[in-house]
């Protein structure tokens, strides 16, 4: 069996969701090992084992959280030189990117970046992922040792395995691993319902609602359906929004029970980030919008008319946030 490694990160004490997902890719291709470099890596060792880990490399050092990537960068690297596994998979998170590029660089390590599925093939492994602002599938075959690829959110269901305990190896950080840029402060930003990528309803709003103060309305939506608010690239563009809402390409992912598309064109950019939704329903003004090929059901009107009216009518049954 292929030897896997996860570089597996924690949300909190927690597994992180997108580590949950790499996971359970993991193990349809090999026997799984997972790397957790964080203070609190101890109590993740169960849960990383619960999603398929066999093995669980932890470093527990105050570094990995008090410096920007290269304490791990350097842990990773030394772990990779003495098992020589045969892939590396990470969620594609902004920390993992940062070690993942430290930590290939300094190995000479392949590395596929965005991929949404890797499969086994002729004795190793291939990558797929979107190319073209989406309007292209492309499948990248690994080659040289252990190949590194990054994975998009979203793009695996995480489910737990039915494994045992895993074993736990611990290791220590190197004495020659730099620490250069500090992490000062961290800063979570409130939060008054789901996040956007673990919302079962996402309302996001495009051009189409021509001010940025109408994304009111997608606020009162999205909580009276306990939802999360998105948005097209375009108006995060415009500085309407932040771009921790932006949903597509260069955004983020989401696969809701129900996603809302209002005033959004539909533009391949922004649809490869929400096609995967189970349902999807599109209010836009011109009935040739590229949304309305793809959406479950279409409302060709004006947003800011039909919003109104919808929320009335949900207010209406009784329904509230």
């Amino acid at each position: 069996m292929a030897r896997i490694f996860v570089f597996t990160e924690l949300s909190g004490s927690e597994l992180s969701p997108v580590s949950q997902e790499v996971l359970t890719k993991a193990r349809q291709l090999g026997d799984v090992e997972a790397v957790i470099l964080d203070p609190q890596a101890a109590g993740a060792t169960a849960a990383a084992g619960q999603f398929g880990a066999q093995t669980v490399y932890i470093g527990a050092d105050k570094a990995y959280r008090e410096f920007v990537a290269q304490p791990a960068a350097a842990a990773l690297a030394d772990l990779v030189e003495q098992h020589h596994p045969d892939l590396i998979l990470f969620g594609a998170t902004y920390d993992a990117r940062d070690i993942c590029a430290r930590a290939s660089a300094k190995l000479g390590l392949t590395v596929v970046a965005n991929a949404t599925d890797v499969e086994a093939q002729g004795g190793g492994f291939a990558a797929a992922s979107s190319i073209f602002g989406g309007t292209q599938n492309v499948l990248t075959e690994l080659s040289g040792p252990s190949p590194c690829v990054l994975m998009r959110p979203k793009s695996v269901t995480a489910e737990p395995a039915s494994g045992g305990p895993p074993k736990v190896v611990e290791v220590a950080l190197p004495e020659s691993a730099p620490r250069g840029a500090r992490r000062l402060d961290s800063v979570v930003a409130p939060a008054s319902g789901p996040t956007l990528e673990e919302a079962r309803v996402v309302v996001s709003g495009g051009r189409g609602l021509q001010d940025p103060a109408n994304f009111e309305l997608l606020e009162k939506l999205a909580a009276l359906l306990h939802g999360a608010v998105g948005a097209s690239r375009a108006v995060v563009d415009a500085g309407w929004v932040p771009y921790a809402r932006q949903v597509g390409q260069t955004g983020k992912t989401v696969k809701p029970d129900l996603y809302l598309a209002c005033g959004i064109s539909g533009a391949m950019q922004h649809t490869v980030g929400m096609k995967g939704a189970k349902h999807i329903v599109a209010i836009n003004r011109d009935r040739d919008a590229p949304i309305f090929k793809i959406c479950d059901l279409g409302v060709v009107g004006d947003a800011l008319k039909v919003l109104p009216a919808l929320i009335a009518e949900l207010e209406s049954r009784g329904v509230s946030g």
